[in-house]
């Protein structure tokens, strides 16, 4: 072999050696960072702890103290200043509806004392059983439910009993719109319950007043006595939703003519047998049977009693 052709061979191996040589080790290559977000992420809620229960809060005890059943004497006057005299039963529960009592021409204020009407209203416990009258007069009235009670305003009309003047049915319908007024400022009274309960001309007087100062009105024995025709009044105090509930009796003319010529969506009149008039109804032990439950379930419609 020539030198020529070594350097051939030579070449040519080198050549191989070259191509077919390891190969470099490959890069890694780098890790792809994720694209960045808009926001951070907010870590999770920390669990909330339940509020603590409250007690329940605890009931004041009331503070009412209920004053003595015992008649409070009130003087004040009628519109045309004449001096009057009556006197004021607290009830036993506070804010109490009241009940104004009216009462004959044959009487005075003392008649409802006599004829247990107080002491019903009230329904204190107060002079019942104190005297076999009482035991008596009691009888004619159903038992007042437990809780209910009333406060009671009674009063002489001018020229009777402790007040002053003389009367006359246009001062007599003065001396009832004072009365209504009057036990409005009464302590412990709802000076938006009141109701009138009134016997011959105090039958008219809580009719006649009692537009502007009372919820309703029971007429024992009415006869328009003050002036105004009883039919009438009874028609402005059912135009504004008002109960009237008109007694009388049969032999009794004047008071059955009136009680039948009234009438009403909210009135209500009964006629018993006899003759009595005014307070006779309520003195036993000739009075009506079921006078009493009447004179309740008016109370009932009209204070909403259960």
């Amino acid at each position: 072999m020539t030198k020529r052709l070594l350097y051939t061979v030579i070449l040519l191996l080198a050549l191989l050696l070259v191509s077919c040589g390891g190969n470099t080790p490959a890069t890694e290559a780098p890790a792809v960072e994720p694209p960045p977000t808009s926001y951070e992420e907010a870590p999770p809620p920390a669990p909330t702890e339940e509020p603590a229960s409250e007690e329940p809060a605890a009931i004041p005890e009331s503070t009412f103290d209920p004053q003595p059943p015992d008649g409070q004497r009130v003087e004040f006057q009628s519109t045309d200043g004449t001096a009057l005299v009556g006197y004021y039963y607290p009830a036993a529960i506070p804010d109490a509806p009241v009940v104004v009592l009216m009462h004959w021409a044959g009487g005075d204020q003392t008649d409802w004392q006599n004829n247990g009407m107080i002491a019903w209203l009230q329904n204190r416990g107060a002079n019942g059983g104190k005297d076999q009258s009482l035991s008596l007069q009691s009888a004619i009235y159903p038992v007042m439910p437990e809780g209910v009670s009333f406060a009671v305003f009674t009063f002489d009309f001018r020229g009777f009993g402790e007040s002053s003047g003389s009367f006359d049915p246009t001062g007599g319908m003065m001396d009832a719109e004072a009365a209504y007024a009057i036990v409005k400022t009464l302590s412990s009274v709802d000076p938006t319950r009141i109701a009138g309960i009134g016997s011959s001309i105090g039958a008219d007087a809580v009719v006649d007043a009692c537009v502007e100062g009372c919820l309703g009105a029971f007429s024992l024995s009415p006869g328009g006595y003050l002036g105004i025709p009883y039919p009438v009044a009874v028609k402005m105090l059912d135009d504004v939703e008002k109960p009237v509930t008109c007694v009388a009796s049969e032999d009794d003319h004047t008071s059955v003519a009136a009680c039948d010529s009234a009438m009403g969506n909210y009135y209500q009149s009964m006629i018993y047998p006899g003759s009595a008039h005014g307070d006779e109804l309520l003195q036993a032990p000739n009075n009506p049977d079921g006078i009493g439950e009447l004179i309740f379930d008016w109370l009932a419609l009209l204070f909403g009693i259960a």
